[in-house]
Order: C-alpha cells, then sequence, then structure tokens
C-alpha cells in the first residue's frame, strides 16, 4: 500500500518541529505522521502541545498517499511561517 519514493520515506513520513522562546517562557511542539488505516486510505496525525506534556491530536483522514503529503507539506509550511523549527 505505502509505496513511497525514496524522497517521501526519508523526508515526510515523519515531521517533528518546535519552537522555544524562554523570553515569554514559550516551548511547543508540534507532530505529523503518516499512518495507513484499514480502508486503503492514510491517516495524517497530527499532535500539538506544550513541551514535557501530552497535548493534544487530530487525525486526518485522506483518500490516498499523496492527499495526505499535500496535507502534511501545508502544515509544515504554515508552522514554519510561525517560527518552528526542527
Amino acid at each position: 500500500m505505502f509505496d513511497f519514493s525514496e524522497e517521501v520515506e526519508c523526508d515526510l513520513t515523519r515531521v517533528d518541529l518546535r519552537r522555544v522562546d524562554p523570553s515569554v517562557n514559550m516551548r511547543r511542539f508540534y507532530s505529523m505522521s503518516l499512518q495507513p488505516d484499514l480502508f486503503g486510505g492514510v491517516d495524517l496525525v497530527r499532535a500539538w502541545g506544550r513541551i514535557g506534556t501530552k497535548g493534544q491530536s487530530l487525525i486526518e483522514r485522506h483518500a490516498d498517499e499523496q492527499d495526505a503529503v499535500r496535507a502534511m507539506r501545508r502544515h509544515t509550511a504554515s508552522k514554519r511561517r510561525r517560527g518552528y523549527t526542527s
């Protein structure tokens, strides 16, 4: 089912980002991973919160891996614009 190219396998099955700014006591994480579902689709699992806590999570269901990878790239770009880094 997962027929990822080398680029996708290395870069886009999991993304971990963080944003730390001690001057305002900000320590945040944001992670995303791709998981196959039982119906032939792909789930984008997103988790976020303060570093050191469980945080929150959300599962986005996608019909195929291209849609899921596109969504992951969109979320990653959005978070990087807001100051998150790897």
